[in-house]
């Protein structure tokens, strides 16, 4: 993704964040064995508790934060894209639909080898947003990005039951699709899998982004992404680090009263569980997440962090490729189809495995950068985007 400034060069926090988020995804997807939930059914003692505590140290760090991380650099990639073409006069919008088309192509890939679908194929669909709003004032953007980030339609749903104590919220049968698609995994009969994959298990991901709250999340991400981008909060500055620190405290502040409210809140009826359960739910998840961003951004401004976490730069440029290659790795690790590891691989053995395949990432990912300026499929996905136009010709 192309991430210049003016004659700015890329900004390099972006491109480690986005590695950070892209790791995050693929140990969190590893412990989920990719949505097959199928492991040992005997272990040791001592391996079931440190399997639990690999499982809560990992979901509690990333679960859910990994996505809205890369949701937000989603949207501050469409400003440096937009950006760009506006100082030459240009309007990147029509292009950036005809982006967002090849885009489901990569997403259907992935879903390929992923039974609960793919968050590219969400992406592809909220991105219509940036799209409408590309030309509104940063006012304008940033009072949208908050007003979806409130989780409006779980409020909606809640009102309306204390309204109507007869309201229910609509039933979208996701459980029985992730069952059928669960039930084409265990077949391992490969062309089913893929088939159902990419139909059933892509409709069931865009419901289940429903029912969880994450369409009007993923809004909102995208949007302060964007806003962020237009103010340059991003750029190396000391006015930029001032400004990450108070973010860093606000919530940080937020993030233990956050959660202890959705942890009451769970404990009621269903209903009030699926609706204000889910607003808090996301609004701790998204204080937790703007804790780790804010504070690598702060860190990442010594010398010392910069270099320690240098490899997740080239993992960041790589980010398209690396999330589609995780998961054919992971598929053929763990399904009936390929090694059938997943009965062996306890939460701590998985863990382990998604560390060697990140590591192998980034080393894949280092050797292929010495020698091309983009990844395979980012390479693919700037030549089509730019199909026709002198760019293309250029590169």
């Amino acid at each position: 993704m192309e991430q210049r400034i003016g004659s700015n060069p890329r900004i390099e926090v972006v491109d480690a964040l986005r590695g950070l988020a892209v790791m995050a995804i693929i140990l969190v997807h590893n412990l989920e064995h990719f949505i097959f939930p199928v492991y040992p059914a005997h272990s040791p003692g001592w391996l079931n508790v440190l399997d639990q505590g690999v499982f809560n140290g990992v979901f509690s760090l990333f679960a859910g934060k990994a996505y809205a991380i890369f949701a937000l650099l989603f949207g501050f990639t469409f400003y440096i894209q937009t950006n760009n073409q506006k100082r030459q006069g240009k309007d990147f919008g029509y292009r950036f639909l005809w982006r967002l088309v090849l885009l489901a192509g990569f997403a259907t890939l992935n879903a390929a080898f992923f039974p609960a679908g793919d968050v590219l194929l969400l992406f592809v669909v909220v991105g219509l947003v940036l799209f409408l709003t590309r030309n509104w004032s940063d006012k304008a953007l940033l009072v949208t990005a908050v007003f979806f980030l409130l989780q409006p339609v779980e409020w909606y749903h809640y009102v309306a039951s204390l309204v109507n104590p007869a309201h229910q919220l609509p039933d979208l049968k996701v459980g029985e699709m992730y069952a059928e698609v669960a039930e084409s995994t265990k077949s391992g009969d490969f062309w089913t899998f893929l088939g159902c994959n990419v139909t059933l298990g892509q409709k069931a991901s865009l419901l289940w982004a429903v029912n969880a709250g994450r369409f009007v999340q993923t809004a909102g991400l995208f949007l302060l992404g964007f806003y962020i981008g237009r103010r340059r909060f991003f750029i190396p500055s000391e006015s930029n680090y001032r400004f990450w620190g108070k973010v860093l405290i606000v919530a940080a502040i937020s993030f233990a009263p956050l959660y202890t409210l959705k942890e009451l809140v769970v404990k009621n009826d269903a209903l009030v569980q699926q609706t204000v359960g889910t607003a808090f739910d996301m609004w701790q998840k998204l204080a937790f997440t703007f804790v780790l961003v804010a504070s690598f951004v702060l860190l990442y401004s010594g010398k010392n962090f910069s270099r320690r976490v240098n490899n997740l730069r080239f993992y960041g440029k790589m980010s398209l490729t690396n999330y589609v290659t995780q998961s054919i790795i992971g598929a053929i690790i763990y399904f009936p189809f390929g090694l059938y590891l997943a009965p062996y691989c306890g939460y701590t053995v998985s863990l382990c495995i998604g560390i060697c395949t990140f590591l192998l990432q980034v080393r894949f990912s280092k050797w292929w950068l010495a020698r091309h300026k983009q990844g395979p499929l980012e390479y693919v996905w700037h030549r089509w985007t730019w199909w026709g136009t002198d760019k293309t010709k250029k590169n």
